[in-house]
């Protein structure tokens, strides 16, 4: 099944893209789309457990994703 995974700001600049498509089997976890990202060339930015989003809500990693879930891997926010 494809899942699509959004990158924002550092994350997108690392891989040199903003978004993905990822084929991953069924049953695929977030976990699973994150190792699939973190073996791509430029991922060494991303974090051991970063903040994910499955169709814009927080997900824990063990959620089950779904053919055409939108996953988002975003990184750390700063502000004042």
């Amino acid at each position: 099944m494809t899942v699509t995974v959004l990158l924002f700001a550092s994350y997108a600049d690392a891989i040199g893209k903003s978004s993905l498509e990822l084929d991953v089997e069924a049953g695929a976890t977030v976990s699973d789309v994150v190792e699939q990202v973190r073996a791509l060339s430029g991922a060494s930015r991303l974090p051991p457990a970063p903040v994910v989003a499955v169709n814009e809500r927080y997900a824990s990693r063990d959620s089950e994703l779904q053919p055409g879930d939108e996953v988002a891997l975003i990184p750390p926010v700063a502000g004042g």
